[in-house]
């Protein structure tokens, strides 16, 4: 399932506690002849961007979004920038609504020390060509499917590794069968949300979850733009503490609507982190 790209207001939290690190984490201090890259990123409004080089050409400015399938997506504006052709179609899917979408081939997309070749992507317009948060294409979680991904937020660095591996089990590692979906509890309640870096918000939670973990009035709070789709969106006040792994979160402001299919955590939510994703196996840690 594609994901949200954009949520419309930034919400806030009003307290964090952390539980101790787990040993996964010494990995994001690992020495740099580890890692095939290492190359520094911005932060807007929690969404992670990056340069990147696209069939030799460049740079380009590309989101990195864990909740986008696929090696990537290109905007308009690359298109039109590089001259591609469009090669054929394909359907995709928001959980919501699905639609058929226009494919571009790209012959490479690098980033750093680290390139894809011959790579089908997704083109659209995704309004990415305004603003601070303008950007050319989105870098989509398989472009990192063959080893350990470090998005190191407080230090505003990516690191990936061949070598360097997250444990399959430990203290704090965080299992998943469909990407990124990891246990998260809420209070009493377990549940499993969505690890999704490219979605501005704090959590987005179904109306039916949030019967069961929230007791605050619902307060109107605009549309959500997902892939494919608006929804309407209602916030609250959910004192949780809404437990990831090590993380622990408190009296969080969280979107609520009927049409949203799933728990998502959010760009918000993950900006506080060290994030480590090892898709070899199926494993995630995040580390304050």
């Amino acid at each position: 399932m594609n994901k949200p790209l954009l949520f419309l207001s930034s919400l806030c939290l009003s307290a964090w506690a952390h539980a101790s690190a787990p040993e996964a984490c010494k990995l994001v201090h690992a020495p740099r002849d580890n890692f095939v890259v290492q190359l520094p990123f911005e932060v807007v409004d929690g969404r992670i961007y990056v340069e990147a080089r696209v069939n030799d050409r460049g740079p380009f400015r590309f989101a990195i979004d864990t909740g986008a399938s696929g090696s990537g997506r290109a905007d308009a504006t690359l298109v039109a920038a590089l001259g591609l052709k469009i090669k054929g179609t394909a359907e995709t899917s928001d959980g919501v609504q699905s639609a058929k979408v226009d494919m571009v081939q790209l012959d490479s997309l690098e980033l750093g020390g680290l390139a894809r070749k011959d790579l089908e992507v997704i083109t659209r317009n995704y309004g990415g060509s305004k603003g601070a948060a303008a950007f050319h294409g989105i870098v989509g979680r398989e472009f990192f499917a063959d080893g350990l991904l470090i998005l190191d937020y407080p230090n505003r660095r990516l690191s990936f590794s061949h070598s360097l591996s997250l444990p399959a089990a430990g203290e704090h590692i965080l299992k998943y069968e469909r990407a990124f979906r990891v246990p998260v509890a809420i209070g009493q309640l377990r549940t499993e949300g969505n690890l999704d870096t490219g979605a501005n918000v704090s959590f987005v939670l179904p109306q039916a979850l949030y019967d069961q973990v929230g007791n605050a009035p619902l307060e109107q709070a605009g549309q959500g733009t997902l892939t494919n789709t608006k929804v309407e969106t209602r916030r609250a006040v959910v004192g949780g503490p809404f437990r990831i792994g090590a993380a622990e979160i408190k009296d969080v402001e969280v979107r609520v609507s009927e049409r949203f299919p799933e728990l998502l955590v959010g760009a918000h939510i993950l900006q506080r982190y060290a994030v480590m994703i090892d898709q070899r196996s199926r494993s995630v840690a995040l580390c304050p």
